[in-house]
């Protein structure tokens, strides 16, 4: 079963020197923290604050050719967790056939935002994460935390 969701927010985490990319359910309380890279979420706050570029960075680069083609991304799924490595689907259309492509949860999410596409999760993900600490940790943070990364 899938899940939707929405980007809660970037944090970063001193620990792993990383950045953390929150899923929030959007019916709902479950929520999906993915360690992502600075890129990755430079790019995310891009087009979460809805900045403008002068010119295409690579995700506006991924919409733009997805719109000239004349194609529509139906949604993207983050759909396993194997050996701490997220795995995520990103679900194309020409309104006939739906082509299926591999991809990073946060370049999945990173083209979700500028395509306003769903985001979903499988549900047998919010099982499978390996939690007590981290949900402590996510419960004690405070709307500061989620600052621009920028």
């Amino acid at each position: 079963m899938l899940i939707e969701m929405k980007v809660e927010g970037l944090l970063f985490d001193p620990r792993s020197n990383m950045y953390i990319m929150l899923l929030r359910e959007i019916d709902g309380n479950s929520t999906l923290p993915i360690w992502i890279g600075k890129p990755e979420a430079d790019s995310i706050a891009i087009a979460l604050g809805k900045i403008v570029t002068p010119r295409p960075l690579t995700h506006d680069l991924i919409k733009n050719i997805i719109d000239g083609l004349k194609l529509k991304i139906t949604k993207v799924i983050v759909t396993e967790i194997l050996d701490n490595t997220y795995y995520a689907l990103i679900c194309l259309s020409d309104g006939k056939k739906e082509t299926v492509i591999d991809s990073r949860p946060s370049d999945a999410v990173a083209i979700a935002l500028r395509t306003n596409a769903s985001i979903f999760i499988e549900d047998s993900i919010v099982g499978k994460r390996d939690s007590d600490e981290l949900e402590e940790w996510l419960k004690n943070l405070k709307p500061e935390d989620f600052g621009n990364i920028m």
